[in-house]
């Protein structure tokens, strides 16, 4: 006769009889390399938690940005007409009063040519009659005409302002151009260059000189260079005025949208280095600029509604 079946397994029956002296222990089911993995987890939670009280996320103000030259002077046409010659190139050294551009004046040379070959005929009848009181006073007349004709053709001759270094050319040959329209543009020997940034308006109250503004110019991406901010506007401008303050040549360059502050930081060289190669800083040149406005701790970003909590100044 059998008795009641066990609900045991007989394995686990003759096991314990052999080891029923020795305390049990916990099924370990777990692999070794979860120990470590737990504490290095542990680790990186405190980790994260000490740097959300202590650590700071900064907020910055960023726009488009110019970089300008100073002592740099537009040359504009004195006169309409088509231009004959381009006598300069970009990048050349000219000195005050050179000719720059030359404009079509055949008008003016058959004007003077016509003055000058009368004035040769009544200088032959005066010479052969000192007393003829006519050709005299019609010599008279015609070096007047003549005085004029020559300031004419003289002003189809631009000519330069001042000593310097053509910065660029705004016209070629045969192009007809308006009297006032921009022809080209010099710049002064060892004339300085500076940052002109376009920041957002609402960020002027926290915008002073002395900080720090980091630049980064178009086309040299995540090459930056720190500035220092040398005077901000008092006046908050639109997108109209800003245009109006840069003028025709280059107002379609910048796109700003809102209230603008303008924002200006000195280059400490109109040259600077990429892979070794030096290049020099141009009149126009487009940027990015930034600007760090305030900080607060990781943890008031992450829960806003701790600002209310923590001290602030009146």
């Amino acid at each position: 006769m059998t008795g009641k079946p066990s609900i045991f397994r007989k394995e686990a029956l003759e096991y314990y009889q052999q080891h029923r002296r020795q305390e049990g222990d916990v099924l370990l089911l777990a692999p070794g390399w979860t120990r470590w993995t737990y504490w290095v987890l542990m680790g990186m939670l405190a980790l994260g938690v000490l740097l959300c009280v202590v650590g700071t996320v900064s907020e910055y103000a960023e726009g488009p940005a110019l970089v300008r030259v100073e002592r740099r002077r537009d040359v504009m046409a004195q006169v309409a007409g088509v231009v004959a010659t381009v006598d300069v190139q970009p990048g050349q050294r000219v000195e005050a009063g050179q000719t720059l551009v030359t404009f079509q004046a055949d008008e003016e040379h058959s004007a003077l040519s016509r003055i000058e070959h009368e004035m040769d005929l009544l200088l032959v009848r005066y010479m052969r009659d000192l007393s003829d009181q006519s050709a005299r006073q019609a010599l008279t007349s015609l070096r007047a005409e003549r005085e004029l004709a020559q300031a004419r053709l003289s002003s189809r001759a631009l000519k330069a302002p001042m000593a310097g270094v053509v910065g660029d050319l705004r016209i070629q040959p045969g192009q007809y151009t308006e009297a006032g329209a921009p022809v080209a543009s010099l710049v002064e020997d060892d004339s300085s260059a500076y940052l002109l940034a376009f920041l957002p308006g609402y960020y002027r109250p926290f915008l002073r000189p002395g900080m720090s503004l980091r630049v980064e110019l178009d086309g040299f991406r995540y090459d930056y260079r720190e500035l220092v901010i040398d005077s901000v506007g008092e006046q908050l401008i639109g997108p109209a005025e800003l245009q109006r303050y840069l003028g025709p040549g280059l107002a379609d360059t910048v796109e700003t949208t809102g209230p603008i502050v303008l924002v200006r930081a000195a280059i400490p060289s109109r040259t600077f280095a990429v892979n070794g190669r030096m290049l020099g800083y141009f009149d126009g040149m487009p940027a990015r600029a930034q600007a760090a406005v305030r900080a607060e701790p990781i943890f008031v970003t992450l829960i806003p509604g701790l600002k209310v909590l923590l001290p602030h100044d009146e």
